[in-house]
C-alpha cells in the first residue's frame, strides 16, 4: 500500500505542477492578480507531495520492501540503515526523484523569500519553474517509475547496492550536487521572466544574484566531495579523472562561474545584460546536458546511471525545448535589452568580460572533448578517446590564463583606468612575489622546477590581488581602519578568489611531486617512499555487517620515529560476491600517506600501492573555501532588502509595465 500511496503524490504533485506553469503565467499576462497570487501556494504545495512521495519510498527501502523493483535492485536485508537510506538515490528513479524533490524546495525557498519582489516577477520565476518541474514529474512517472512493483515474482532478497556507494560520500555528494545543479534553475527562471517582461536591469541582477551564487556554491562543494570521495574510494590516489561525467557536473560550474561575475557587473553598472542573460540560460541547459549523459546510457562511466534509450530520449527531447524556446525568447528580446554604457578597454568592466571569456572558451574546450567520442560513435565515424592529455593541455592554460585577471579585476575602476596605476599598486608586491616563487621552485630534490614556480607566482598574485584590495577598502586617512567596508559580498570573494589559489598550487604540487610505487610485500617486509618506512606487520580478516575483509597492517615511521598505523583493506561482499578496495590514509596539511591493497601473490604475499602525494588537501580545502564564499555573499545586507511590497499595484521590472 505505501508504493501506492507515493505513485498517486507524484500524480497529484504532477497535477499540481501543471497548474503551476499555466495559472500563474496566465494571470501574469492577463493581469490577473488573484492568478498570480497562486503561485506561493502552488509551489509550496508540489513540493509538500513530492516530499511525500520521497518519504514513502524511503519508507520502502528501510522495510526491505523487494516487491518494490527499485527496492529489490539496489538494496538488501544485510545493508546497514543508513545505506538503505542512501541507496534511495544511489539508483536512476531514486536519484531522479531526490532531483524532483531538491527542484521542488529551490521552488519553496523563492516562494518564501521574495516577498520584496514585484508580485509579476515571482508569478513569471515560479511559473517557469513550474514547467521544468512538469517535465521530470512526467520523465518520472512516464519512463522511470520508482514504485514499479515487482508482483507476483518478488525476490526474497535484494540485488545489494553497489559496493562503491556503501559509503558516506552517498549520504552527502549527491544531495549537495544536486544542489548545485538544479539551483540554476532559479537565474534561469529569472532571466526567463525578465526576458517575458522585456526589461533588464539592476534590478533584476540584484534579485537573481543571491540564488545564483548559493547555487554555484553548493555546486562547488559537491564536486569537491565528489573529488574526495573518488580519492579514497576507489583505491587510484587520483583527484580528478576527466571523466565525462565528472566533466558533466564541471562544465555548469565553469558556466555558473562566468554567470557569478557577470551578475556583479549587471548589478553595479547595468552592463553585459543580455551576455548574463545569455549565461544564465547556458548554465542551467548544461546541467540537462549532464542529465542527458548521465541517464541515456551513451556514456560508460563508474559514475552514470544504467538507462534504457527511452529515457535518453525523453531527456534530449526535453532539454531541445528547454534550449530551444529560451534561446528563441532570446533572440526575439535581446536587442530591446542589450546594455549601452559605454566603458574604456582599460576597466574593472573590460577585466571581467575577459574572465567571462575564458571560462566560456574553457567551457567548450571541456564540452567539445566530451562530446568528441559521442559524436564520431553516433556516425560511426570510428571509436574515440579523449582523455587527460587533452584536457590538461588545453584546459590548465585557460586557467592560468584567468589568475591575472582574478588579481587585477578587484583593484580596477569601473568605466576607465589606467595601466600605470595598476603597475604602481603592484609593482613592488609583484616583484617580491616572483622572488619567492622563484625560491621555492628550487625547494624540490630534482632541481628547479618550473611549474611549481609558475603555481606558486599564481596563487600569490591571486593572494595579492586580494589583500591589496582590502587594505584599500580599511585604509583610513584619519589612521582608524574602516572595518565595515569589509561586506559580506567582499569577504565572499575574498574567500573564493583565495580558495582558487588553493587549488591551483595543491593540485600541480602533488602532481609534479607525488611519489607512487606498487609493490610486492610480505609480512616484515618494509619500503621507503616520500622519506618515510613503510612495513607491513600483519595480515588478517575482519568480518564487516554485510562483507568479508582482508586487512593489512601497516607501521609507518619516519627517522625512525612513529607515524601513523594504516589498515588498507581488501572487501568481498556477500550478497553481490564484488570485491572493493579500501584504502588507508594517514593526511596532513602537507601530505598524505596512501597505502591501498591489491591482490595477494602466492601464499603469503599481497600486491600493495604505496603513494606520498604532498599539499593534495590544499585541492579539496581551497574548493571547500570556493563554495563556503559563495554562501557567504548572501549575508550582504542589500539582498535582504525589500524591493517592494507584494501588496503594491502589480507592475513589471523595475516599476514599468511590460
Amino acid at each position: 500500500m505505501i508504493p501506492e500511496l507515493g505513485h498517486v503524490a507524484l500524480i497529484i504533485a504532477f497535477c499540481l505542477a501543471v497548474g503551476l506553469a499555466l495559472i500563474p503565467m496566465w494571470g501574469s499576462m492577463r493581469r490577473d492578480v488573484t492568478a498570480m497570487n497562486l503561485a506561493p501556494t502552488l509551489a509550496v504545495a508540489v513540493a509538500l507531495f513530492v516530499a511525500v512521495a520521497f518519504a514513502l519510498l524511503a519508507v520502502s527501502f528501510l522495510q526491505d520492501d523487494f516487491t518494490v523493483a527499485v527496492v529489490a535492485a539496489n538494496s538488501n536485508s544485510l545493508l546497514p540503515p543508513i545505506f538503505k537510506f542512501s541507496a534511495l538515490w544511489g539508483n536512476h528513479e531514486g536519484s531522479l526523484l531526490l532531483w524532483v524533490l531538491i527542484l521542488s524546495g529551490w521552488m519553496t525557498a523563492v516562494a518564501l523569500f521574495s516577498r520584496g519582489l514585484p508580485l509579476l516577477m515571482v508569478a513569471r520565476v515560479l511559473s517557469v519553474m513550474g514547467m521544468i518541474a512538469v517535465g521530470f514529474l512526467a520523465f518520472s512517472l512516464l519512463t522511470s517509475n520508482p514504485f514499479e512493483r515487482l508482483l507476483p515474482n518478488t525476490p526474497l532478497d535484494g540485488n545489494d547496492l553497489n559496493p562503491l556507494l556503501q559509503d558516506p560520500g552517498l549520504i552527502i555528494h549527491p544531495p549537495l550536487l544536486y544542489m548545485g545543479y538544479v539551483g540554476l534553475s532559479v537565474p534561469f527562471a529569472f532571466a526567463i521572466a525578465a526576458l517575458l517582461g522585456g526589461r533588464l536591469d539592476a534590478s533584476w541582477a540584484r534579485w537573481s544574484r543571491p540564488w545564483t551564487n548559493v547555487a554555484w556554491g553548493f555546486l562547488s562543494l559537491g564536486i569537491m566531495l565528489g573529488s574526495w570521495w573518488a580519492y579514497y574510494e576507489l583505491g587510484w590516489g587520483g583527484w580528478w579523472f576527466w571523466d565525462p561525467v565528472e566533466n558533466a557536473s564541471f562544465m555548469p560550474w565553469l558556466m555558473g562561474a562566468a554567470l557569478v561575475h557577470s551578475l556583479a557587473v549587471t548589478e553595479k553598472r547595468g552592463v553585459f545584460r543580455s551576455w548574463t542573460v545569455l549565461l544564465a540560460i547556458f548554465a542551467f541547459s548544461l546541467s540537462l546536458l549532464g542529465t542527458f549523459l548521465v541517464r541515456s546510457g551513451v556514456l560508460t562511466s563508474v559514475h552514470a546511471f544504467a538507462a534504457d534509450p527511452e529515457r535518453g530520449l525523453f531527456i534530449l527531447i526535453f532539454l531541445a525545448l528547454v534550449v530551444g524556446g529560451s534561446l528563441l525568447l532570446y533572440a526575439l528580446r535581446a536587442p530591446a535589452v542589450a546594455s549601452r554604457v559605454v566603458y574604456s578597454a582599460v576597466s574593472r568592466e573590460s577585466l571581467l568580460m575577459a574572465n567571462n571569456l575564458v571560462f566560456t572558451v574553457a567551457t567548450v574546450v571541456v564540452l567539445l572533448g566530451t562530446l568528441f567520442p559521442l559524436v564520431m560513435d553516433a556516425f560511426s565515424l570510428g571509436k574515440y578517446s579523449v582523455g587527460p592529455p587533452y584536457f590538461n593541455a588545453v584546459f590548465v592554460p585557460l586557467m592560468a590564463l584567468v589568475m591575472p585577471f582574478m588579481t587585477v579585476g578587484p583593484l580596477s575602476r569601473w568605466r576607465d583606468d589606467t595601466a600605470a596605476r595598476w603597475l604602481h599598486e603592484l609593482l613592488v608586491p609583484g616583484i617580491a612575489i616572483v622572488a619567492i616563487a622563484v625560491s621555492l621552485g628550487f625547494l624540490g630534490k630534482e632541481g628547479f622546477n618550473l611549474w611549481i614556480a609558475l603555481a606558486v607566482l599564481l596563487a600569490g598574485w591571486v593572494a595579492l590581488g586580494v589583500v591589496k584590495d582590502a587594505w584599500r577598502r580599511l585604509a583610513n586617512p584619519g589612521g582608524s581602519l574602516r572595518w565595515r567596508s569589509l561586506t559580506p559580498s567582499f569577504m565572499g570573494m575574498a574567500v573564493a578568489h583565495i580558495g582558487f589559489a588553493g587549488v591551483v598550487l595543491g593540485a600541480v604540487v602533488v602532481t609534479q611531486q607525488n611519489v607512487e610505487r606498487d609493490l610486492r610485500m610480505a609480512v616484515g617486509d618494509q619500503q621507503e617512499l616520500g622519506g618515510y618506512r613503510f612495513e607491513m606487520l600483519s595480515v588478517g580478516q575482519q568480518a564487516g555487517p554485510n562483507y568479508l575483509a582482508d586487512q593489512a597492517v601497516f607501521a609507518v615511521t619516519r627517522d625512525g620515529q612513529p607515524v601513523a598505523t594504516l589498515i588498507p583493506e581488501k572487501r568481498r561482499y556477500f550478497a553481490s560476491g564484488q570485491i572493493m578496495t579500501e584504502a588507508a590514509i594517514d593526511a596532513s596539511i602537507w601530505r598524505d600517506l596512501y597505502i591501498a591493497l591489491g591482490e595477494p601473490i602466492g601464499e603469503d604475499a599481497w600486491a600493495v600501492r604505496l603513494q606520498y602525494k604532498p599539499m593534495v588537501r590544499w585541492l579539496w580545502l581551497g574548493a571547500l573555501m570556493i563554495g563556503l564564499g559563495a554562501l557567504l555573499t548572501v549575508a550582504d545586507r542589500r539582498y535582504r532588502t525589500q524591493v517592494q511590497r507584494r501588496d503594491a499595484p502589480v507592475v513589471g521590472v523595475a516599476g514599468v509595465a511590460p
